[in-house]
């Protein structure tokens, strides 16, 4: 799910959103393009759409009043990015002449080509992108929720709890420190034990590592999903002294014992409880599709949208299409793979009204920055299959190992390639491919 707020009291008084049964709820407006989600995948494609044709008559359906950069919330839990620098307003990020419903999606109409709003409004399309993010299920860890951003429990994926990421890494003298990962697909699936290494970077900058304790509980049964880049990784793993749990699934927290459980599965399928202590434990949620996504006639079995691999079109309803996380493709879900997506999207809907010729097609390319100490990074880019799949020449980055030009990129080129690119429809290394 996309973890931003959803705050009723931003919704426009214009579009009565408030008042189900008003007139003006009864209404369908009707437009040619119609996204729902204003996420990094929604404003990309919104940006790539309006700058291949400024006429279009496009709809971005959205509730939150705030726009986060979630790729910098691992540097803010790391004490290099401050929070407030990860977030804008959502007015400032809609592209220009894109018409924003601030109201929340209850249901899809495909054979109608309608939207139901949860005011009962009801939106009309020719053209559907669904860009929805996933859901972060944080209810389904038992007594998660009532000790977040206490007891020493914390997680880089809010973006009121970064910082207290970096707080208590800034203030531990001693002790155990856990840091987990949930079952696949999550986005950003390296983001988990970037968590780590910046905490382990941090205590032994300060001295205090060798007072530490750190495990890596992690319900997959691997450091990362592409091999090419596991010795790297490792060598930090041994450096910091982490000890590795693989396939130890969290299932719950009791915040004032400081007492983590997780179910272990053994090599015969069996599984057993295991208890670990803490006095910090950085968690990654469970995540899956948001509810409305997952019982749509849009789903796939699993509860994603399901789309063609390579055109993101919709395997049933061919004026449908979907991108970012929400998708079933089996890219990794990260903020790289929607600025690639976005402009295939684009063409791709832009071809199915006659603008466009040609069919663009996504290769799977993702990347994950991976931090492994301030001022390092290990840069993985791969494609679908796991190939790797560098966009820069190997003699400036090679991403298979620790790089300090892959760090300046992270910390200083990223942001900005972000919010005046991406979000700009500006396609630089992005521009795609058009089969005739």
């Amino acid at each position: 799910m996309d973890p931003r707020p959803h705050d009723p009291s931003t919704h426009t008084p214009l579009l009565d959103e408030h008042r189900p049964n008003s007139p003006a709820a009864r209404l369908v407006d009707s437009h040619t393009i119609v996204i729902v989600g204003a996420g990094a995948a929604g404003i990309a494609v919104a940006a790539s759409l309006r700058s291949r044709n400024p006429s279009l008559d496009i709809a971005l359906i959205d509730p939150a009043s705030t726009h986060y950069y979630q790729p910098g919330w691992t540097m803010v839990g790391g004490g290099i990015f401050k929070a407030a620098d990860t977030a804008r307003d959502m007015s400032a990020c809609i592209p220009p002449n894109v018409s924003w419903v601030r109201a929340a999606v209850s249901a899809f109409e495909p054979e109608r080509n309608e939207i139901l709003l949860d005011s009962g409004r009801r939106i009309r399309y020719e053209r559907l992108v669904v860009c929805t993010g996933l859901k972060l299920n944080w209810q389904g860890i038992d007594g998660l929720q009532e000790t977040l951003g206490r007891n020493g429990v914390t997680s880089n994926y809010r973006f009121d709890l970064a910082p207290y990421t970096w707080k208590l890494v800034n203030t531990l003298r001693g002790g155990n420190a856990v840091f987990t990962q949930p079952p696949m697909p999550i986005k950003c699936a390296g983001a988990p034990q970037k968590a780590m290494y910046l905490a382990c970077d941090a205590w032994r900058r300060s001295g205090m590592l060798q007072d530490m304790n750190v495990s890596f509980f992690n319900a997959g049964a691997v450091l990362f999903g592409v091999p090419d880049y596991v010795p790297a990784l490792m060598s930090y793993v041994e450096a910091y002294g982490i000890a590795l749990r693989f396939q130890h699934r969290l299932v719950s927290i009791d915040g004032p014992k400081k007492l983590a459980r997780f179910v272990r599965t053994l090599p015969d399928g069996t599984t057993d409880t295991v208890e670990q202590g803490f006095d910090m434990i950085h968690v990654v949620p469970p995540q899956t599709a948001p509810d409305f996504i997952k019982f749509s006639p849009l789903a796939d079995s699993a509860g994603w949208v399901d789309v063609h691999a390579g055109t993101l079109r919709h395997t049933a309803f061919d004026n449908i299409w979907a991108l970012g996380d929400v998708a079933n493709t089996t890219n990794a879900k990260t903020a790289a793979a929607a600025r690639k997506q976005a402009p295939i999207v684009a063409h791709n809907v832009l071809a199915s009204l006659g603008q466009e010729y040609g069919t663009a097609c996504y290769d799977g390319y993702g990347s994950c920055p991976l931090t492994v100490e301030r001022g390092k990074i290990v840069l993985a880019e791969f494609l679908y299959g796991g190939k790797v799949s560098p966009t820069l020449p190997t003699w400036l980055i090679d991403g298979t190992r620790p790089s300090r030009a892959a760090w300046v990129l992270k910390a200083n080129v990223l942001p900005a390639l972000y919010w005046e690119a991406m979000l700009k429809g500006r396609e630089w290394l992005a521009r795609p491919a058009i089969s005739r």
